[in-house]
């Protein structure tokens, strides 16, 4: 297991000083928070959509609100001192990116090794168009044996919070069908930016081929 991949095991819910400044926040802003600690006590939580740097200040802000406490993966680079420390108190996950073979196997057992933790991840990848999300927050929660919760930020309403908590039933298309129905109607700070909700994998499943008639359907005369 890499050394700069390591999870604090600090649980899921935040400080009481946090929740407060949360929907202090919140409130200042004119944002309406949905949702508060999902039941769940581990799970992959999904921060989207991803179209600007602000993207985590708010969901920052809404998880507070909320009384959960994020974290989040981010380069092993940034762990130096003083920075290190206080990205950690934000609930930075440190990970070394050279050693992407072992990476999720490594993060999966440590959220399975975690008394409770919520782990936020962007599947878009970045805050500009692409034509599908990525699917290290799929492959992570099943590894890891986790649901999905459907965090979201939608700019359009000043609405932020938790959505539906899925667990995953290993049919990708029937799992992406669930999440498609919850975020299609959101918007980002700039939808233009937002991609389709699909993963790759869902792009490489060959179709479905209809079966081919019975001999009798096939010799039967046509109904008059």
């Amino acid at each position: 297991m890499p050394a700069s991949t390591v999870i604090r095991q600090t649980g899921r819910e935040t400080g009481p000083l946090r929740h407060a400044f949360g929907k202090f926040v919140a409130r200042v802003l004119g944002w309406t928070i949905v949702g508060g600690v999902p039941e769940p006590e581990k799970a992959i939580f999904i921060a989207a959509p991803h179209t600007t740097n602000w993207d985590g200040f708010y969901m920052q802000m809404v998880a507070w609100a909320m009384g959960v406490r994020l974290s989040w993966m981010t380069k092993h680079t940034l762990s130096f001192w003083p920075l290190g420390p206080v990205l950690r108190a934000l609930g930075a996950v440190f990970v070394d990116r050279r050693a992407n073979h072992d990476t999720v196997k490594s993060i999966a057992a440590q959220i399975r090794a975690a008394d409770g933790i919520y782990l936020a991840i962007a599947p878009e990848g970045t805050r500009s168009w692409r034509p599908h999300w990525k699917s290290g927050f799929y492959t992570i929660a099943r590894e890891a044996g986790v649901p999905i919760v459907m965090g979201f930020l939608d700019y359009k309403n000043k609405r932020g919070g938790c959505g539906p908590v899925l667990h995953l039933t290993g049919d990708i298309k029937a799992d992406m069908d669930a999440i498609r129905a919850f975020y299609t109607p959101i918007e980002g700070l700039h939808p233009k930016n937002q991609g389709p909700i699909l993963l790759q994998a869902e792009l490489a499943a060959p179709p479905v081929q209809a079966e081919p008639p019975s001999p009798a359907t096939a010799s039967a005369p046509a109904a008059r």
